[in-house]
């Protein structure tokens, strides 16, 4: 029997490195940020999502 996967990254699951092009403000430019920098120089992490557009979070 094959298991489907439909939510993703479940709560207590690992989450896959990425990385993000995010803006600077301090230097007024864009930049990138990735996971796994954020884990080496040991940065707490909240990553969130909202499901649609115009929703306010």
């Amino acid at each position: 029997m094959t298991e489907t996967c439909c939510c993703g990254i479940q709560v207590g699951q690992t989450v896959p490195d990425f990385k993000l092009e995010t803006f600077e403000p301090t230097k007024g430019d864009f930049g990138e940020i990735s996971l796994e920098a954020l884990k080496k120089n040991k940065k707490w992490t909240i990553l969130f999502f909202y499901p649609a557009a115009f929703t306010f979070v």
